[in-house]
């Protein structure tokens, strides 16, 4: 795993390499042990690349990397899973150069030469970003993996240059850049908690898409996006290749997870995996521990709070497969400390709460291992959120309801709505003592206000997603929330999952892996996002993911080959954190100062007085607003840190602007 970074102007320009070294810079965390720079500076062109070594660690590995014919250059940020085979295939065709090493980013180079970039793209199976820069045509390529693992930023700057990285930090050290705030991207990120993927936080910035490749060229003015890959065509290879539900269905996915899995432990450096002890990661350890003659290293992280501490399902899951187990407890404290760092480590606003343990799970697995798989994308690709399970069946009940019902039921509701979510509740006790998602008893109490305006599945998915559902009710200037609805072939609750594919997945769950692992120097591998994978799944039939009001039974049916049922089965918990109790205990201090900051308030165009109300109710514990006050407070601590890098005059005259 790497950084990258780069710029493009459109003629000489002598201090981009200077420039791209700063910029480089910017990434150590995300490549510590080497840094490679390489300009032509009378084409106009830089790249930076941060190197972790993780395949060959000799020199010859090291990048920005040139082709043989001096035609191509490449800065690569991520693993191809698959190199050696397609270094046999370019062998056997004899395309293959005189190997310097055995990276797999020198096999990528190879067939791109050779194939065109972006057919070595669809060839390769892996997770990247990537700047590919074609000397003779003068272009510039900027490619991400197909389920967006990776990330890279790209902007235009006020002097007509282009400047790339594989985060916001990057931009941030080019001196022309000017970061000014998108309004719109605000009212998103109140919405949903992360800022979606076609958007970014400031003006003239935006994201490469997933699967798909960037072309510059500012000789000619080109700016072009094609896909090479999507998810959307990986979804349309499945059904078209759907297969029954049958024994032989749950053996193809096996192998097609076990050689995957394989693949992924190739490495040169120690390796491990995270182990929360639920189904995605179990089956992951397991299917490691299979393939290795030594206990495979996993690690969990857990909270002193039963309710909300996976830690010892995760011990007794690695002590049947016989891994060597290590597990972290952690307390309001370790929450505390690491508040200050999470604006740095997000670049952009981001309020997954998960993210605090996420962020010490990593530092934490880092002193043992260089490289760790995850079970990250089993929800999404396989039906495992409870959205998707009830979404469609709730919708069906919901749509039975005359409009006039609905709407009067909403408000019953919405007034007994402080006695359903208080912390001491009845609701809440009795939902503890059936072991049922606490999180379920606040999302019906924020989507009964809107009984009466769901349709249909669309609206309704919104309701499950959101953080906020009327972000613009707290700003002074209402703008609704930015949302692209994919066109996917599927229905019901696959259509849930595919849209968790399209936006969750790469805004929400995909940033904070990347972000949390890459600030500790760390590799984090999904084996359920690859490509083969994902096909595969959606070539299965609903029924062997969602049946007996259960997601991923397929993946469950797998792990019974390798872990006891009774090991596995209880509520579905999420890596989440005990969030309404520890915003009134240890880290209110910290919320009080950040939501009495007028100025700060006021630069996130925020309405103070309701702010002010939100908090005041969850202090006195007459609701719960953890996720909303987290998703404000999270944006307020982004806001303080990254204020002295606003464009003059963002601050005084508040000149956010549509984007």
């Amino acid at each position: 795993m790497c950084g990258i970074c780069g710029l493009l102007s459109s003629g000489p320009e002598p201090s981009l390499e200077g420039t791209a070294r700063i910029m480089a810079d910017s990434l150590n965390h995300r490549g510590p042990d080497a840094v490679g720079v390489w300009a032509d500076p009378e084409a106009g062109v830089a790249m930076g690349h941060r190197r972790l070594s993780i395949i060959d660690l000799s020199p010859a590995g090291a990048q920005p990397m040139m082709s043989p014919c001096g035609r191509y250059v490449i800065a690569f940020n991520g693993e191809i899973y698959n190199h050696l085979a397609l270094r046999d295939e370019l062998e056997t065709i004899g395309a293959a150069p005189a190997w310097k090493g055995s990276s797999d980013t020198e096999t990528l180079l190879a067939a791109a030469t050779h194939w065109g970039l972006r057919e070595a793209l669809q060839r390769s199976n892996g997770m990247f970003a990537l700047a590919f820069w074609d000397r003779h045509a003068q272009q510039l390529h900027l490619a991400r993996d197909r389920m967006g693992e990776k990330p890279l930023y790209l902007a235009r700057l006020p002097d007509g240059f282009w400047a790339f990285g594989s985060e916001l930090k990057a931009l941030l050290a080019v001196p022309s850049f000017e970061a000014r705030l998108c309004r719109d991207s605000v009212s998103s990120y109140l919405a949903y908690g992360y800022v979606p993927e076609t958007q970014c936080i400031f003006q003239n910035v935006r994201k490469v898409q997933p699967g798909h490749v960037t072309s510059l060229s500012l000789v000619d003015a080109m700016d072009t996006t094609l896909p090479f890959e999507t998810f959307s065509d990986l979804l349309d290879a499945g059904l078209a290749s759907r297969l029954s539900n049958n024994a032989k269905s749950l053996d193809h996915l096996e192998s097609t997870l076990g050689q995957v899995v394989e693949e992924q432990m190739l490495s040169d450096v120690p390796l491990g995996c995270f182990l929360s002890g639920g189904v995605d990661s179990s089956l992951i350890a397991a299917l490691m521990q299979s393939r290795s003659v030594q206990p495979v290293r996993t690690f969990a992280i857990g909270f002193n709070e039963a309710r909300f501490n996976e830690a010892p399902h995760a011990a007794a899951v690695a002590q049947h497969l016989g891994t060597d187990h290590t597990e972290f407890i952690l307390s309001e404290q370790d929450a505390l400390d690491v508040i200050p760092d999470l604006p740095k480590i997000y670049d952009e606003p981001f309020a997954d709460s998960s993210q605090i343990p996420t962020v010490l799970l990593c530092r934490e697995a880092r002193k043992a291992v260089t490289v760790a798989l995850t079970g990250d994308g089993g929800d999404e690709v396989f039906g495992g959120y409870n959205r998707h399970v009830i979404g469609p069946k709730l919708l069906s009940r919901i749509q039975r309801m005359p409009r006039g019902f609905r709407r009067s039921t909403g408000r019953i509701v919405s007034a007994f709505g402080s006695a359903v979510t208080a912390e001491d509740g009845w609701p809440r006790r009795m939902a503890s003592r059936m072991r049922l998602p606490i999180t379920a008893l606040d999302k019906a109490t924020k989507l009964a206000p809107h009984l009466g305006d769901i349709n249909d599945l669309s609206a309704l998915y919104q309701h499950f997603t959101r953080s906020i559902y009327d972000p613009e009710n707290l700003m002074r200037e209402a703008r609704g929330a930015n949302f692209t609805v994919p066109p996917f072939p599927v229905e019901g609750a696959e259509w849930m999952m595919a849209m968790d594919s399209a936006t969750y997945l790469p805004g929400d769950i995909l940033v904070k892996v990347d972000r949390a692992a890459m600030a500790a120097s760390l590799e984090t591998r999904a084996p359920f996002l690859d490509a083969r994978v994902v096909a595969a799944a959606w070539g299965l039939p609903l029924e062997m993911k969602i049946a007996d009001g259960k997601g991923k039974q397929v993946l469950r049916s797998l792990l019974d080959r390798h872990v006891p049922r009774d090991l596995i089965e209880r509520p579905k918990q999420g890596f989440s954190i005990p969030l309404d109790r520890w915003l009134r205990g240890d880290l209110r201090g910290w919320a009080d100062k950040r939501l009495s900051d007028g100025e700060l308030l006021d630069l996130a165009g925020l309405e103070p007085a309701l702010v002010r109300e939100l908090w005041a109710r969850h202090r006195n514990a007459s609701s719960n607003n953890g996720t909303k006050l987290w998703t404000i407070l999270m944006l307020l601590d982004w806001l303080a840190h990254y204020r002295h890098y606003l464009a003059d005059g963002m601050i005084a005259g508040n000149q956010a602007a549509a984007c």
